[in-house]
């Protein structure tokens, strides 16, 4: 049986920023991804934006991780030549009637030291000549990144300090024993590694990883949902230069437009719940998309929107529930000791990945 320091269970960007801080350290690390690639799941099926930290409650994990994780992304993605821009984004009221609600926003951004621009309804016009708005929040700290660059640039960084990547490389289950936890690996050559350190970075498969681990308390496995949301792209060019966010009615932060870094428009997601991971995108979605968009945007054509892709959450509530807060497990909650969990990692997750592996290795 092969003996292995630290083992990083699911290359997706947190992953992949876990075992790029541990070789960092000098860690002897081993990444395990079940999938023939890096980050094809949660990582690289969201918008691509970078969070300023503004919706997530003031104290909570999201709120912490996010606003420090945005402040090291743009200066790795500085440092590392990732592409990226700092675009901003506007949150719009588009009636006098939801100006409440958009006050509510700037206070829990104030709340979590992220400052907002208020615009009223000639600034906006100023700023984005097609945006209906009563009035607005502005968010200079907003941006986009080309996550599949970001991943690809953290894999450089975990390998130039001596992590191995293996790949088709799924973990089937494993046990707790004195020297750590022993993981049954399938794929091409099914092999058990003994680990000192395993750090179930799974996603959407982190529950079921951690309950085909014989000896962790089954009970402390928080239940999962999947939240599915789908993007239209549009055709023809962006009549915006920032993204734009209507004012969230709950925790679904609703359609909203986002760039790419070719200043491509797309507007989703919508959300959905389901029961398994299906990555189709129904085109009949589009037309709920339609309503929503020309609330903020009323010369959308018809007919302009076109399918693009869809992402699933893990989340750790279902529909109506109030969203929760990531949740990184250790062997006070769970009894194995040397496995740490991470469950619930959604949005903010791209954002918050370097300071949620400085957390997760930190021990904190």
């Amino acid at each position: 049986m092969e003996r292995i320091e630290c083992v990083v269970i699911g290359a997706g960007v947190v992953g992949l920023a876990v075992a790029r801080r541990l070789a960092m350290d000098g860690r002897e690390v081993f990444l395990l991804e079940s999938e023939d690639r890096i980050g094809t799941g949660v990582s690289s099926r969201n918008s691509e934006v970078i969070h300023a930290g503004i919706h997530y409650p003031a104290g909570s994990l999201k709120a912490e991780l996010c606003v420090a994780g945005r402040r090291a992304l743009y200066a790795y993605c500085e440092a590392r030549g990732v592409a990226h821009r700092r675009c901003g984004k506007l949150i719009v009221a588009t009636e006098p009637g939801e100006i409440p609600a958009l006050r509510l926003v700037q206070e829990k951004a104030r709340a979590n030291g992220v400052a907002l621009e208020w615009l009223d309804r000639a600034r906006v016009q100023e700023m984005e000549p097609q945006l209906h708005a009563a009035a607005a929040l502005h968010s200079p700290e907003t941006g986009i990144v080309d996550s599949h660059g970001l991943m690809k640039a953290l894999l450089r960084d975990a390998e130039d300090d001596g992590a191995m990547l293996a790949l088709k490389s799924p973990v089937l289950g494993g046990r707790a024993v004195s020297g750590g936890t022993e993981l049954d690996v399938g794929g091409e050559e099914p092999t058990q590694i003994l680990a000192e350190q395993v750090y179930n970075c799974a996603a959407l498969g982190a529950q079921n990883l951690a309950l085909a681990l014989a000896g962790l308390h089954k009970e402390s496995i928080p239940s999962l949902h999947l939240s599915k949301g789908s993007y239209f792209a549009l055709s023809g060019p962006s009549p915006f230069s920032r993204l734009v966010y209507p004012v969230p009615s709950s925790d679904w932060l609703g359609v909203h437009l986002t760039l790419d870094l070719a200043e491509q428009a797309r507007f989703g997601p919508d959300e959905e719940w389901v029961d398994g991971i299906d990555y189709r995108v129904d085109p009949n979605r589009s037309r709920s998309f339609y309503a929503s968009v020309r609330r903020y945007w009323p010369g959308l054509p018809d007919d302009a929107l076109q399918p693009a892709y869809c992402g699933i959450r893990p989340k750790l509530s279902g529909p109506g529930g109030a969203s929760k807060d990531f949740v990184i497990q250790r062997a006070e909650d769970h009894g194995v000791k040397g496995l740490v969990n991470l469950f619930g990692i959604d949005s903010p997750g791209l954002t918050a990945c370097l300071a949620l592996a400085e957390r997760v290795v930190a021990g904190r």
